[in-house]
């Protein structure tokens, strides 16, 4: 992690330094209805490469393209694919990325050498506004170490990434707390790269039946695939709902759905005691971040119910235990 500190700015101030910022090759954190991302000029290898570095992120893991309008996207890679334009008429602003073929204006190091890109129009209007004022489009992934948790507010960032950023615009907590649908609908059936914000149900109301491609370890056909990601440093593990507690003396954490568990457990987060699916995607990474934070040996995490947005929050937590190793 880079020592120092970024500066912090308000989101809803003059946006005229980050989009300077911006332009010039610097990174800025910014915050999008989804997660913060960490923006660099996507029409800038050399911005871009400081993504990488400040995430210590690999080079094969691609990043996504920010617009500021729907609209800017034709102007961006030419001919839209007409279940593509579709999907972004409907979703867009939103928690929706789409996958384009890159377009020679974009460096290959944003996609990771794949000659397809991932793209999508944020619904924040601080976010657009900062891309609009820039003039660029802005490579973001979200502004976390890579694997770690992702940052749903500015301090998150600060802690995480420290002076490795150079702003960071300060928009108070993000609305869906978890990342965006990827989808690619270039061919005759929509595929489901990545579990997100936008519920697949949603998707399917819209577009008919879609195919949901689960994630991988080697190279990534989309960002945040990976079988191992969205970490806390705690190692994490799931279990099943109304499992007795292990009483062997390790301090731990539980990750609860709607009702606290019984038993002597060190620190202890609901998600949502109404049972609200929305709600507990949206402070997913937030008490993990307070779980993370609480000197525990190991977070103990609990499933949500497996339908809408459920979906991608135990996707989210797969991916942070598929490193776990018992506590010990």
């Amino acid at each position: 992690m880079s020592t120092g500190s970024p500066r912090v700015l308000p989101a809803e101030g003059d946006l005229t330094e980050a989009a300077s910022v911006l332009r010039t090759g610097g990174l800025v954190a910014f915050p999008t209805e989804t997660v913060y991302g960490l923006g660099a000029n996507a029409l800038d290898a050399r911005a871009a490469a400081r993504i990488f570095e400040a995430k210590a992120r690999p080079s094969f893991d691609p990043l996504i393209t920010h617009l500021a309008d729907a609209a800017d996207l034709e102007a961006l890679v030419g001919v839209v694919p007409a279940g593509v334009a579709a999907l972004a008429e409907r979703f867009w602003p939103g928690p929706l990325t789409l996958i384009v073929d890159r377009p020679e204006a974009i460096p290959p190091i944003v996609t990771s050498g794949l000659a397809t890109m991932a793209v999508r129009v944020p619904d924040n209007e601080y976010a657009r506004q900062l891309i609009a004022t820039a003039g660029v489009p802005v490579a973001a992934p979200s502004a976390n170490r890579f694997g770690q948790l992702s940052p749903t507010r500015a301090e998150h960032v600060v802690r995480g990434l420290g002076g490795a950023v150079d702003v960071v615009l300060d928009g108070g907590p993000t609305r869906c707390g978890i990342e965006s649908t990827i989808v690619d609908a270039r061919g005759d059936r929509p595929v489901v790269l990545r579990l997100g914000a936008l519920p697949v149900e949603e998707v399917e109301r819209f577009t008919g039946p879609v195919t949901v491609r689960q994630g991988s370890s080697g190279q990534p056909v989309a960002p945040g695939t990976l079988a191992a990601h969205y970490a806390p440093r705690t190692p994490l593990r799931l279990r099943d709902v109304g499992a007795p507690p292990v009483e062997d003396g390790v301090r731990r954490g539980y990750l609860a759905f709607r009702d606290r568990p019984a038993g002597g457990w060190a620190a202890v987060e609901v998600l949502s005691t109404a049972g609200d699916l929305t709600e507990a995607a949206a402070r997913l990474f937030e008490a993990l971040h307070r779980l993370d934070a609480a000197g525990v040996t190991e977070i103990v995490a609990e499933p949500v119910p497996e339908r809408g947005v459920g979906r991608a929050v135990n996707d989210r937590l797969r991916r942070a235990a598929a490193t776990w190793h018992p506590a010990g």
